[in-house]
């Protein structure tokens, strides 16, 4: 299929712009430009039931978050999301992703925790996955305190938030804990310094790109990092049988779309419920700019209702799962 009109009219806009790319300037520099991009293309529209902010501690400090309380919310308590924004490790925030986080709250019926994890390259790999995790074990252990439900815990994330998503997943697995039960990964970045047929082929001209995605890994990770470190390239993890069912959306215009179809094929070769989903005619990053291309919307409201019934009361089918793989070990 071919670009979608509104993906290309959005690519056409910023190079009229002629706004630096992302490897061109300083990270808070970088920073400044997603934030851009948010007010001009994201939604704005998107009414919720209730925001709260608040922090917890975390591995080296405060973690900041961001509480979204869908607006047709059931009684408490309800299934909740712990969400984990992209922008390569290094840019992005709670507000860059303020629209999706919303629309994802109304349509899943979550109640959507959006995390503010440490970014690099102040705090290089692997501090915003030890915040990640963090997270979603305070998450777990508060539950009661958050209206939210310790067996319906999904995590999700888009593009370097979803390998965060993933990684936790793994981690939990390994250590026993916490229980997820879904995991939603939108465009993730599952390995790293690889060159797949997407990157090449994407490589320019896309929004993201090959030099950015060069530059984002030069800022979070240190030389002489192990590259097939799981905590970095999830999709080089020896053993995935026993993670949370995993809903996986990429884009076909995305130099991320091979990385995540590879993760969803390994994760279904090992016995994981996997739903995946390529959205034609769309490039990195769509879920956050639905107010230039509303196929977003549509297309977070049918992820949303996906998550909904397979977070559906007495359907936590990984938390048990993963009850019994502790029980086993």
């Amino acid at each position: 299929m071919p670009l979608h009109p509104d993906a290309k009219n959005l690519l056409d806009l910023l190079v009229a712009a002629g706004r630096p790319k992302v490897w061109q300037v300083s990270p808070p520099e970088a920073r400044e430009g997603i934030s851009a991009l948010a007010q001009a293309a994201d939604a704005k529209d998107v009414p919720i039931g209730r925001i709260e902010n608040g922090s917890w501690p975390g591995p080296a400090g405060a973690l900041a978050y961001r509480s979204y309380t869908p607006v047709d919310a059931v009684p408490e308590p309800l299934p909740v999301l712990v969400y984990f924004h992209g922008g390569g490790f290094v840019i992005g925030d709670l507000d860059t992703h303020d629209g999706l986080c919303r629309q994802l709250a109304n349509a899943s019926g979550c109640r959507v925790i959006s995390v503010a994890y440490r970014l690099a390259p102040e705090h290089k790999f692997p501090a915003a996955v030890d915040d990640a995790y963090a997270a979603v074990s305070w998450v777990a252990e508060h539950a009661r305190e958050f209206g939210v439900d310790s067996d319906r815990i999904a995590v999700g994330g888009d593009s370097a938030g979803g390998n965060l998503a993933a990684v936790v997943c793994q981690l939990a697995k390994e250590r026993g804990g916490p229980k997820i039960a879904l995991q939603l990964l939108l465009y993730p970045a599952t390995e790293s310094g690889v060159d797949t047929p997407s990157r090449v082929a994407f490589a320019e001209g896309y929004l993201l790109e090959k030099k950015s995605i060069e530059w984002f890994l030069q800022q979070y990770v240190e030389r002489g990092t192990d590259p097939i470190d799981p905590r970095l390239s999830p999709l080089l993890a020896p053993d995935l049988s026993g993670l949370p069912p995993a809903h996986i959306h990429t884009a076909e215009f995305d130099p991320l779309v091979d990385e995540g179809k590879a993760y969803a094929d390994k994760l279904a070769a090992a016995g994981v419920d996997v739903e995946y989903t390529c959205h034609p005619g769309m490039i990195h990053h769509f879920f956050c700019l639905a107010g230039a291309i509303p196929y977003a919307r549509t297309a977070i409201a049918n992820a949303g209702a996906a998550m909904k019934q397979a977070l559906a009361p007495g359907r936590p089918a990984a938390a048990t799962a993963q009850r019994r793989a502790s029980a086993k070990r």
